[in-house]
């Protein structure tokens, strides 16, 4: 089958998913499952109308930006920071009780020490946006239980970041100390650029937010160009 344009795409995914949420409501059950199912039915491996999935893939990593960062919005820092403290313990436990589960599967299966060590650094990790999209309501995220899993979940992915940078420093070159001074390199500059996120918001982003609030197509646009600018 051709590849189907962007515009009818969409169209396929959102008229498409409105039909099945509408199903999957009726019979209580979560939206996310609606999405999946209806990925399944018009996806390279169903029926076929949507064919480009890298296309789509590239247009669904912005999807989730935009989903963190209106995760964010809604997170006190503050009481996000509390619920840091208290999950990650749990956070610790579980990851290390799943990466020996699955280095120790891994290895009886046969593979080498490296590569059980990947899968079972893969063991740690639940998805980020399937857990939140699972809560019910953004209501859920200000109550003890919603912050203590969102702040499990991003204990999750900061461990994750650190996987992926090890994974990648020492897969990216031959030249062990150019791998050691790269890796290095990328851990020093996350709290600079923490700071300087930190910086422009409070000297830029909020004066013109207080400056320009009635213009509400403006906000709109700094909010969404700032949230891609990160």
């Amino acid at each position: 089958m051709p590849e189907t344009s962007i515009v009818h795409s969409f169209f396929l995914i959102f008229t498409g998913a409105a039909i099945v949420a509408s199903f999957a409501l009726y019979a209580r059950q979560p939206l996310i499952l609606a999405y999946i199912i209806i990925g399944a039915i018009v996806g390279p491996f169903g029926l076929d109308y949507v064919s480009d999935a890298r296309m789509l893939s590239e247009i669904a990593e912005i999807g989730i930006i935009f989903l963190l960062f209106l995760l964010g919005l809604d997170m006190q820092p503050k009481s996000l920071g509390a619920m840091f403290g208290k999950a990650s313990f749990v956070a610790i436990v579980s990851s290390v009780a799943f990466a020996g589960l699955g280095y120790i599967v891994s290895i009886q299966f046969g593979f080498t020490q490296l590569e059980a060590l990947i899968i079972g650094a893969c063991m740690v990790f639940s998805s980020t946006i399937i857990g939140i999209k699972l809560l019910p309501t953004t209501v859920l995220h200000h109550r003890h239980t919603g912050e203590l899993v969102v702040a499990l979940l991003l204990i999750q992915d900061l461990i994750a970041i650190l996987v992926l940078l090890l994974i990648g420093s020492f897969t990216s070159s031959e030249d062990a100390d150019f791998e050691i001074l790269e890796l290095g390199t990328t851990l020093l500059m996350l709290p600079f650029v923490a700071l300087a996120c930190y910086l422009i918001v409070r000297f830029i982003i909020l004066p013109l937010f207080t400056k320009f609030d009635r213009f509400h197509e403006y906000m709109f646009l700094l909010s969404i160009g700032w949230c891609l600018g990160v």
